[in-house]
């Protein structure tokens, strides 16, 4: 009657199909099930073009990439005459209302289909019912990464592509053009790693509660740029390590020159080794720059202990000998440089002490300076000041002790052979 007419007129809910949708006749099919549903497994090929590796994270022990995804397969219920035998291409909107291929990143952890300006996705179908689905993609995926050698390490990646609902019994993924089916920008490039090896292979996976899946693999190799580790790690540390033997050429009873120095360059390295961990995992084993490292803290430490030893057996060495002069003469009687050794202070003159000197000041010394005339002070500081011009040298030798001169070429040749063995066992 005109009345139903008229109602199926005003039904909003019925919209007739496009012209592309009634070429495809895609409301003659379900495509809510795969083609050649119940017989055979469909085979789906896919080849991937990488369009940049945007980021490698070693805290968070994933890579982040950008490619573009392609689909090949083939859906007799997709076919349709053509005169021309020209292929029909279709932008996302067409895609929700086909089947196509469920593929998914194993150990993903993001991603997304780009979508400026318009949602990055193409559907090209050809008359005989071949289909070409292509999308990009940004993906981060799971990286698990080996430390033992970093900073001179190779790290080794891999994305996985799986189907999610088809195991093996109804979808077999493989690579569409063999091992040229991975193809790379020629422009990609990272600021701390080196692309060494762009790779595709193929294997099986297996879940208990669902059976054995096709697995895709995209494998890439990275070697790491070792010159900003250098920069800013081991030639700080070599240089620290080199600063503490300063103090084996200082006199010995110059105390706070050589503990000075040796605190700095303990602190020094502390900071290094700290700035070198703040970048890096809270991994449990030992990382080659570890052992550098340590070790160097391990040579400017032992040059700090050194020092305390000089200090403590020449402490014992002038008591003996104050010891036989005061036995001889009944008093300690030593000269400006030892006095300035145990009460701090430079002595102008020389001055004879009794067997108290260990607890007397400075203040007693001057005391008794001011005591002497002035033209007696004069003439002996002028006597000391040649004497000191020209015995400086045989002063410094003699005040060097034997440990100091044995460390000058112990600690120098012990850090160069283990040099020798580091770099030539991690490079």
């Amino acid at each position: 009657s005109k009345r139903e007419i008229k109602m199926r007129k005003l039904d909003s809910t019925k919209v007739r199909p496009l012209k592309s949708e009634q070429l495809l006749h895609i409301e003659d099919h379900d495509f809510a099930l795969r083609p050649g549903f119940g017989g055979s497994p469909i085979p789906v090929g896919l080849d991937v073009q990488v369009e940049s590796i945007d980021s490698i994270s070693e805290v968070d022990m994933d890579f982040t990439m950008t490619l573009y995804l392609r689909h090949y397969w083939k859906d007799e219920r997709l076919s349709f005459r053509s005169n021309k035998n020209k292929s029909m291409t279709f932008d996302g909107r067409l895609i929700k209302k086909i089947w196509v291929p469920d593929v998914f990143f194993v150990h993903s952890k993001r991603s997304f289909i780009h979508d400026t300006t318009v949602e990055n996705v193409m559907l090209r179908v050809y008359p005989d019912g071949n289909v070409l689905f292509s999308l990009r993609i940004t993906v981060s995926a799971m990286c698990f990464m080996d430390f033992s050698r970093f900073p001179l390490d190779t790290q080794n990646c891999s994305l996985e592509l799986e189907s999610y609902a088809y195991n093996e019994d109804d979808l077999m993924l493989y690579w569409k053009h063999g091992n040229k089916s991975l193809s790379t920008d020629e422009h990609i490039s990272l600021s701390q790693f080196f692309i060494e090896e762009f790779s595709a292979s193929s294997g099986l996976a297996f879940y208990s509660s669902t059976g054995w899946y096709n697995r895709l693999f995209i494998n890439f190799a990275l070697r790491r740029h070792i010159f900003f580790f250098v920069l800013q790690s081991y030639f700080p540390a070599m240089l620290m390590v080199m600063l503490s033997w300063v103090s084996f050429w200082i006199d010995r009873r110059a105390v706070p020159a050589r503990v000075s120095l040796g605190i700095t360059t303990v602190l020094t390295m502390s900071t290094i080794m700290t700035g070198v961990s703040a970048s890096m995992p809270q991994v449990s084993y030992i990382k080659a720059v570890d052992v550098y490292l340590w070790t160097s803290f391990l040579f400017v430490f032992l040059s700090v202990i050194e020092y305390a030893a000089v200090n403590y057996l020449t402490t014992i060495e002038e008591r003996k000998q104050l010891k036989k002069r005061g036995k001889a003469s009944g008093t300690y009687s030593i000269d400006a440089v030892q006095a300035m050794a145990f009460d701090g202070c430079f002595h102008d003159t020389d001055v004879d002490m009794d067997l108290t000197p260990f607890s007397d000041r400075c203040e007693e010394s001057e005391a008794r300076a001011r005591a002497v005339s002035v033209s007696n002070v004069d003439t002996t500081r002028i006597k000391r000041k040649r004497s000191l011009k020209g015995n400086v040298g045989r002063i410094i030798l003699q005040n060097n002790h034997v440990i100091d001169t044995y460390s000058r070429i112990i600690f120098p040749s012990v850090y160069i052979v283990f040099n020798f063995f580091y770099w030539g066992l991690y490079i």
